[in-house]
């Protein structure tokens, strides 16, 4: 089993993500996404970007997640939020954390092997992407720490779903 972030950098994903149990992945030809397999550990982390108000938000492990499929291309591609994702897993959310809090990553970078190089702005580039890898004592460390702020995804996804509103074209411009 591996463990990995799922990495989201858009709040209609999140909810997609939640109201689905799928994930969805741009065209890319990521190793990440293709080693992607049933029974690893995904850690669901949101972007600062990710709410629409990075000078208030954080970047937050905000739950995690089992893959419980294989990955497979879409017939037809999913469009979340103006972008196309042409081939997606199912996940099972397992733990979430209430609606805009989580865990905050930025404090735990020091400590955090996937990120070797600690200096601001630099380790927060290796989130430009769907998935990233953890080190196995990241996801120890991430686990312990998701296991103290989160709860049943049952009882915390409906607060999601009511609080995300799709974006309207005009605002996305």
């Amino acid at each position: 089993m591996s463990s990995y972030l799922l990495i989201l950098g858009e709040r209609e994903a999140v909810a997609w993500v939640l109201r689905e149990g799928r994930m969805a992945f741009p065209p890319t030809s990521r190793s990440e996404v293709n080693k992607l397999k049933v029974g690893d550990e995904l850690f669901v982390l949101t972007t600062r970007g990710c709410w629409h108000n990075p000078t208030r938000d954080r970047t937050r492990v905000i739950g995690l997640a089992k893959v419980v499929s294989d990955v497979v291309a879409y017939e037809e591609p999913v469009s979340i939020a103006g972008r196309d994702f042409t081939r997606g897993c199912e996940i099972e959310v397992e733990q979430l954390t209430p609606y805009l809090t989580g865990v905050d990553l930025v404090p735990l970078v020091p400590r955090l092997e996937t990120f070797p190089d600690k200096r601001a702005g630099a380790w927060s580039i290796r989130l430009r992407r769907p998935l990233l890898e953890l080190a196995e004592a990241d996801a120890h460390l991430l686990r312990d720490a998701l296991a103290t702020v989160s709860g049943e995804p049952a009882d915390v996804i409906p607060d999601y779903l009511a609080n995300i509103r799709p974006v309207s074209a005009q605002t996305r411009r």
